[in-house]
């Protein structure tokens, strides 16, 4: 049977150091060993061939603190192609300032004490794989031209990058962090994946800026998490996340994909000029999103469930909230909701001439008046109806009233007919519900018209009174014949 170790040299791309079975450390020719196993002349002759700008192959060597030092003043801290891929630091590891002028690749490397690279430059691409950090990882202020790749990296504490700038995309999937997380100011001009990374303690992105997309996806977040303020070029995309602790997203720009998110503490949310996609979310804790400045428009509530959510200033036209499972806990100050079709439409059928008085109405009910297209089945009146009835308490006193005339409404347009939908008919055209005003007024109006014209006709069609006054002088000079006896007679 082949012995572990042997399969553990086999696995490396590399010559391996002859001095032990067990050490992987790339073999520098003539010697057949590891820089690490060098005798003293040895390793002063290996050093006299690194210059500035040349090559380092340290694969799978152990490095020590002194010796890192000794071969980072030999390059003059500008180091060429830079490979450590599964070295060991067992002391810190200061690249602080270091220029790699070539691609630098530290894949499955263990640091054991601090790994430093603040203020380092990459001038290509840069790759942490599967490294371990047992300590403090520190990237501040580094600069990476090229790709940085930091996947399945686990730092056992604080991991800093702020500042850091990265020139095309940056990827940490299934990273682990321990302690703090620290990306305040960082800056990726293409995507940064964290897709599946997991964060032991609080994250923070506080002034950070993404030009692409900025992706959660599946990521745990046990500790508080400050994603912002932070700016995306394309998308911010918090599918499938767990958050244990409070959520804060502050974004500006791109689409936020909040969607199957299960939030257990406060989520709050201050989005500007954003799509936002809430369907299948869970919140467990209040939650509070506002639309800060700019646009904020809500894709979909389908499947939401919130025990307490405030979304204010925000634009609902096109969001259905026919699928949102808890209606009641929902409040909706400042919300743009649709609104009934202007004008007057002909029709085919009865009436054949329509127009509708302006009012809020919801998106759900616009699908299944066939004004507005919708994905899935729109809802019946009768679920419409109850719809509207429980979101009345999360909006304004005006919206309240056109939810409660759409309400009504829905249950006069579903009441089969008979003598319920002709009483509810009576009562939609004589005052609109109770909540049209100016309807009851105008019937008032004309029913006084129709008694005023009622009452002049009567006037006008009555005989005319006889003269009951005195006489005029004129009647009174010429007195009228007395009557003859046969008159007299025939009375």
């Amino acid at each position: 049977m082949t012995p572990l170790m042997t399969i553990a040299v086999l696995d490396v791309g590399w010559r391996t150091c002859d001095a032990s079975a067990a050490c992987v450390g790339v073999a520098l020719e003539p010697y057949g060993r590891c820089l690490a196993h060098l005798e003293r002349a040895e390793t002063e002759a290996a050093m006299r061939g690194l210059a500035p700008g040349r090559g380092l192959d340290l694969r799978g060597t152990v490095v020590h603190e002194d010796l890192l030092a000794r071969i980072l003043d030999r390059v003059e801290r500008r180091p060429g192609r830079a490979r450590f891929d599964r070295a060991v630091f067992p002391g810190e590891a200061r690249f602080a300032g270091v220029v790699f002028a070539g691609d630098a690749t530290f894949d499955r490397a263990r640091f054991d004490r601090l790994a430093s690279f603040f203020g380092a430059r990459f001038t290509r691409h840069v790759s942490f794989r599967e490294a371990r950090f047992a300590q403090e990882f520190s990237m501040h202020d580094a600069r990476v031209r090229g790709h940085g790749a930091f996947d399945h990296v686990h730092a056992g504490s604080d991991a800093l990058f702020g500042d850091a700038r990265f020139g095309a995309d940056a990827s940490f999937l299934a990273a682990e962090f321990g302690g703090f997380a620290v990306f305040d100011g960082a800056r990726f001009d293409g995507d940064a994946a964290f897709r599946g990374a997991r964060f032991r303690r609080a994250v923070s992105f506080r002034g950070a800026a993404c030009g692409g997309a900025a992706g959660f996806e599946g990521a745990r977040f046990h500790g508080p998490a400050y994603l912002g303020p932070l700016r995306v070029g394309r998308r911010l995309a918090l599918r499938d996340v767990r958050a244990d602790g409070p959520l804060h997203v502050d974004a500006a720009g791109g689409r936020v994909d909040l969607r199957a998110a299960a939030v257990a503490g406060r989520l709050t949310a201050r989005l500007s000029d954003a799509d936002l996609d809430l369907a299948g979310a869970a919140l467990g804790g209040a939650a509070t999103i506002t639309g800060q400045g700019g646009r904020l428009r809500v894709i979909s509530l389908d499947g939401l469930d919130a025990a307490a959510l405030t979304l204010s200033g925000a634009d609902l036209r096109a969001c259905g909230l026919g699928g949102v499972r808890r209606p009641e806990g929902l409040r909706l100050p400042d919300c743009r909701f649709a609104a009934t079709p202007p004008g007057v439409r002909l029709t085919l059928g009865w009436p054949p001439v329509r127009w509708w008085a302006r009012r809020r109405v919801l998106a759900d009910e616009r699908a299944w008046r066939g004004w507005s297209p919708q994905d899935g089945p729109p809802l019946d009146p009768a679920g419409l109806a109850a719809l509207y009835d429980r979101l009345r308490p999360a909006v304004d006193a005006r919206a309240s009233a056109d939810f409660a005339f759409g309400a009504m409404e829905m249950r006069r347009l579903g009441a089969p007919r008979g003598p319920a939908r002709l009483l509810l008919s009576a009562y939609w055209l004589t005052c609109g519900y109770g909540l049209r005003a100016g309807r009851t007024a105008g019937w008032l109006t004309l029913a006084a018209a129709v008694a005023a014209g009622t009452l002049y006709g009567v006037a006008g069609a009555r005989p005319p009174k006889p003269h009951l006054g005195p006489r005029s002088p004129a009647s009174a000079a010429h007195p009228s014949p007395a009557p003859s006896a046969g008159d007299a007679a025939a009375r």
